[in-house]
């Protein structure tokens, strides 16, 4: 399974070795489990649908579907990959551990907190009108949207006044601090799309999914500031570009001019 659902619980701070504060995002999973299981022979691919907490009113239809897999009614359901050797069956709760761990990176999706009807500046960042000298009670409007004449209409998304928040919303590369398996909650780092007890979806990041991939990258960022870092030695062997000019270029800048034709004798790197 690349994904699991869980209830944000709130913020709150904790401190590493170094006696630093952390600003965390609990997210509880406790009531996380299956719903039902998707394969390719009847479905046509793998999935599983998730539900989490209890439903005070459930429609017919969803009612039966709970009931069909014998699983008590819940907030929703939400549906994510699975893989083919999984073992996870209608009803069973899902672990957290045996998703993420600390240290991984996740994307998280949630619904954004409504902030109802939003003025230009609250909304789109304008900057507003001049506070002062000549301007009429227009402070924070939003100013021009168009012409009579021409084009004779509001052009469609232009920026103005509306509704604001309760939005589908992912924040990416998000790490896990902290895995409880007792309670089976976890911690992530900074804060979360949504209200208190809301759900969110967390799944493995897109990006970069494995501390194998962040290790690679820290390696190849010091890599990088080492190479401009040290003294440049000159390489006294003569290349040729691709316009045929004949230069002497240091060793460092051999690794940089990669998209650049150089002879046998020169370094060729491709980062």
């Amino acid at each position: 399974m690349k994904a699991i659902i869980a209830r944000k619980v709130g913020m709150t701070q904790i401190y590493d070795n170094d006696s630093k504060s952390i600003a965390v995002t609990v997210l509880d999973a406790s009531s996380c489990r299956a719903v039902q299981i998707k394969s390719i022979e009847n479905d046509g691919y793998n999935a599983a649908q998730l539900t989490i907490g209890e439903s005070k009113s459930t429609s017919d239809p969803l009612a039966s579907h709970y009931k069909k897999y014998d699983v008590e009614p819940g907030l929703g359901l939400w549906e994510v990959s699975l893989d083919e050797d999984s073992e996870i069956t209608p009803g069973k709760q899902i672990i957290v551990s045996s998703i993420i761990e600390p240290g991984n990176l996740v994307d998280i999706t949630g619904t954004s907190k409504g902030k109802g009807f939003a003025g230009v500046m609250k909304r789109h960042n304008f900057s507003g009108q001049k506070a002062s000298h000549g301007v009429h009670k227009v402070h924070r409007a939003g100013g021009s949207i168009g012409n009579a004449s021409y084009p004779g209409h509001v052009f469609k998304g232009t920026k103005m006044a509306g509704r604001m928040g309760g939005e589908k919303s992912t924040l990416q590369n998000i790490k896990v601090v902290a895995v409880d398996d007792n309670n089976n909650y976890f911690l992530v780092n900074g804060s979360v799309p949504g209200a208190k007890g809301s759900v969110v979806v967390v799944s493995k990041s897109i990006k970069i999914n494995s501390d194998a991939q962040v290790d690679l990258v820290k390696n190849y960022s010091s890599k990088v500031s080492e190479m401009f870092t040290a003294e440049p030695e000159t390489n006294t062997e003569e290349v040729e570009i691709i316009k045929g000019e004949e230069v002497c270029v240091p060793t460092y800048m051999c690794m940089i001019l990669q998209p650049i034709s150089l002879s046998q004798k020169s370094m060729k790197l491709i980062l």
